[in-house]
């Protein structure tokens, strides 16, 4: 890699192998695949949950470590609470009271976020097996996944079709794109649930991590973690991203909404436009790795999660993830929009296609000179 210039690639390293990955607790079985384009970074998701269960990605120095946290068994993935690697659905992040009303019906969802349903309910799309469909192409390798939620899964109203693709390309981008159609109107909101340690997924914290937002405004939560419904400029606030600041530089400023969600938990509304095409949305950077992750998205918001939850998680290898061990990055639409009007619509209507995609860019930065001189053991 130079440095954040994306390598050519060859057009014929892009690649996609199989392997089992055990059976679920129904005697199913789950199947890995992994996507890898010739650079060094390879992609590794099963078709459970669409979980991606390894992301490796070479440094400045091409030394390739695993930058996605996770679990070595499929048995962890199936009892886990954290959503690591998933894709999450039919909606993201959390709905207040676990109802909404929708045509003059209301509809209850479990509520399995305290009084609040969160991310699709315990029987979720990241709880599911979908059916798979590997694929090459001249610069590109890929699975796309599809699965038929039927009227009335986990309280939600209408047949959903879903189809999610992963894309790996030789420009070492991984692309997420969902589309889903109804026979009935049903909120939809789907995101990716990986969390992110570009030094390794075994390197403890991820508060050095640098990152930028491209998101003027973010929406204040009550104590439940649903929004107020007030836009709030990020302006004067540990929520101003808008130009690089280490994750864990103001967790311990007095402010309100930090001491409410325990640290970043909340939903930003990006400024770029929200279309066909997809935006900056953010970029995370590990100044000792120079590994840079930047995402472009169509979707309006970015939910923050700082990891402050996975204290004492123990993951791939045997190691324990501590608290912040990694970051999600959840481009979607806003928390509770089905109760909340000024929002922008989540309803999926028959005759619709819901379309959504999410581009993950890897790319490395040279070391500082300071750091250069550090690492040659040579005086300032």
């Amino acid at each position: 890699m130079t440095p954040d210039t994306p390598p050519a690639g060859s057009a014929h390293a892009c690649r996609v192998a199989s392997r089992p990955f055990g059976g679920l607790a129904d005697g199913r079985a789950v199947s890995a695949f992994t996507l890898a384009n010739g650079n060094g970074v390879e992609a590794e998701l099963i078709d459970y949950g669409g979980i991606i269960v390894a992301l490796r990605v070479p440094d400045r120095h091409g030394t390739v470590a695993d930058v996605v946290l996770g679990y070595d068994s499929l048995a962890a993935y199936e009892r886990q609470r954290y959503y690591l690697g998933a894709v999450v659905g039919r909606y993201a992040n959390r709905i207040a009271r676990g109802r909404f009303a929708l045509d003059g019906t209301e509809h209850r969802l479990a509520t399995n976020d305290g009084p609040n349903h969160l991310h699709g309910g315990p029987g979720g799309f990241h709880a599911v097996l979908w059916h798979a469909e590997p694929f090459v192409g001249e610069s590109e390798a890929g699975v796309t996944l599809t699965y038929e939620s039927p009227a009335g899964e986990e309280g939600y109203p209408g047949r959903l079709a879903v189809g999610v693709t992963y894309t790996l390309t030789a420009r070492d981008e991984l692309t997420v794109e969902y589309r889903a159609t109804t026979d009935r109107a049903t909120p939809v909101n789907l995101t990716q649930h990986s969390y992110f340690n570009l030094a390794g997924h075994d390197a403890g914290s991820a508060l050095a991590h640098e990152l930028t937002v491209a998101a003027s405004r973010f929406t204040p939560v009550d104590e439940t973690l649903i929004p107020t419904g007030e836009l709030r400029s990020v302006e004067g606030t540990p929520f101003d991203f808008r130009s690089p600041v280490a994750l864990g530089a103001r967790l311990a400023a007095d402010d309100a909404q930090l001491r409410i969600g325990h640290g970043y938990d909340h939903n930003f509304l990006l400024d770029g436009p929200a279309g066909d095409a997809p935006a900056f949305a953010a970029r995370l950077h590990d100044p000792a790795s120079g590994r840079v992750l930047e995402v472009h998205t169509t979707e309006p918001g970015l939910q923050l999660y700082g990891g402050q939850g996975l204290r004492g998680v123990e993951g791939k290898g045997g190691h324990v993830y501590p608290a912040q061990a990694g970051v999600a990055l959840e481009t979607q639409h806003f928390p509770d929009s089905p109760n909340q009007p000024a929002f922008p619509s989540t309803i999926l209507r028959p005759g619709e296609i819901y379309v959504s995609r999410t581009e993950f860019r890897f790319r490395v930065t040279r070391p500082s000179t300071r750091a250069r001189l550090a690492e040659a053991g040579s005086p300032r």
